[in-house]
């Protein structure tokens, strides 16, 4: 069985005919009065140069429609690379900047309905704050699963916490109304490690999470926020513009092949492994923890150092409050 194509109906055939003779009307007539004309003349017998005089004005007609036909293919080329543009320019809007209190309103937005939450940053400080005990909440309240996934730098790689380290004080910046903290290698580890504990305190109050953590050996110098909804990236200063990538556009697709590549190349932990934390962990319960997941604390972390931790993985204040 053969298929051809659909046809378009005679009369819209024939509107287009017209419209297109409009356009070109001076061709048109020119075609009209050269193909008449030249009949005349070479139909006309009593007149030996009638013949070529008549010959002419044809082929003058056949270059005019010739002329015409070619102006008529360049428009539809036109039109083509129009709706070329269009798209192009579709694409390129398919990101859209936030900036002061819209970066908030846009993570509120996307952590209501969301069964999904990834993270990619250096040592998840907002996500302790703010994006994961507002996710469980939600999930909670909805009565849902959640599947989170947080890639930090590994607190047990001097190098990477120091590269980090001073990345954020090179472009960190004091802000008004509070204390500027200096970032330090040993301010990373911490912040990595309250995060670790974070997420494993989390995840043994809610049995519908599934939460998975990776140790990359990268600094990472962006912020990312995927849920069901959209992508957000955002940089350590709140000054400058944040970014937010709608689930549709295809940018959102190539982050989510390039989140999941990133945790590929990272140390996973094995959460199920951990330890039972108390509503308040102890010192020792979090020692004991870590060891378990194969990220001990350095020999030198002391006890307040530990309690330390323990308050930055469940008080974490909103960095960018205020």
């Amino acid at each position: 069985m053969s298929s051809s194509a659909p046809q378009r109906p005679s009369g819209r055939r024939l509107e287009d005919s017209i419209a297109w003779a409009v356009r070109n009307a001076d061709g048109v007539v020119a075609i009209g009065l050269a193909l008449v004309v030249g009949l005349m003349d070479i139909l006309d017998k009593e007149f030996e140069d009638n013949i070529v005089t008549g010959t002419i004005l044809l082929v003058l007609a056949a270059l005019v429609f010739g002329s015409l036909t070619e102006r008529r293919r360049r428009m539809a080329d036109i039109r083509a690379a129009t709706a070329s543009t269009g798209r192009a320019i579709e694409e390129l809007a398919m990101v859209r900047t936030l900036a002061g209190p819209e970066v908030g309103l846009a993570h509120e937005q996307a952590r209501r309905t969301t069964a999904r939450w990834v993270f990619k940053g250096g040592t998840g400080t907002y996500l302790r704050a703010v994006t994961l005990p507002q996710c469980v909440l939600e999930a909670q309240r909805q009565r849902r699963s959640l599947s989170m996934k947080i890639d930090i730098v590994n607190p047990a790689d001097d190098q990477v916490c120091a590269a980090y380290a001073r990345f954020r004080r090179t472009f960190g910046h004091r802000q008004e109304g509070g204390a500027f903290t200096e970032w330090t290698t040993e301010r990373t580890r911490k912040e990595s490690y309250a995060t670790v504990v974070a997420a494993a305190w989390h995840r043994q109050r809610l049995d519908t999470l599934e939460i998975d953590v990776h140790l990359s050996s990268v600094a990472p110098t962006l912020r990312f926020d995927l849920s069901d909804s959209c992508l957000i990236i955002t940089q350590d200063d709140p000054r400058r513009v944040s970014l937010c990538v709608e689930r549709e556009r295809p940018l959102y697709d190539y982050y989510v092949t390039e989140l999941h590549q990133s945790r590929e190349q990272a140390l996973k932990l094995d959460l199920r492994e951990a330890v039972p934390l108390s509503d308040e962990p102890t010192v020792d319960e979090v020692r004991r923890l870590l060891d378990r997941l194969g990220v001990p604390l350095p020999t030198s972390f002391t006890d307040g150092d530990v309690g330390d931790i323990i308050d930055r993985a469940l008080h974490a204040e909103d960095p960018y409050r205020g």
